[in-house]
């Protein structure tokens, strides 16, 4: 993909699809669907669209520094991270108090870092494989 903002655009959808359905195994996981806890995976899903939008927009104005798929990648956990912290939920919680709660806000967190981690597996992938083609 040659355009920045389409690439942008799909990395943006696939990481805010994955983080939607990592949170929902972790609800399997947990086997509890309970105490508002199942609406879980809706949420992440509305908030990865407001952090999909903001990262977008921030694409559009910085288009020049935003060249690679890491660094939107980067960009994007970032702000999904941000988002995480404003909106309360606590990592550590789960340390302190030891409900299926503060395990799913941990969760949420753990699943962030695997989801950039699998962006960032196909991005080098991706390059070593148009590296050898090059060669050839």
């Amino acid at each position: 993909m040659k355009n920045i903002l389409m690439r942008s655009l799909v990395i943006f959808i696939v990481m805010s699809l994955l983080n939607a359905q990592f949170s929902e195994w972790t609800l399997h996981f947990l086997k509890e669907k309970s105490g508002g806890i199942d609406m879980v995976p809706i949420g992440v899903l509305v908030q990865c669209l407001i952090v999909t939008i903001v990262s977008f927009i921030t694409v559009l104005l910085f288009r020049k520094n935003y060249s690679s798929v890491l660094r939107i990648a980067v960009l994007f956990e970032i702000i999904y991270l941000l988002t995480l912290i404003i909106s309360g939920t606590n990592p550590l919680e789960y340390f302190s108090n030891k409900t299926d709660a503060g395990l799913l806000a941990l969760f949420l967190y753990v699943n962030s870092v695997v989801v950039f981690l699998i962006i960032f597996v196909f991005d080098l992938l991706y390059s070593k494989i148009m590296a050898s083609k090059i060669k050839n």
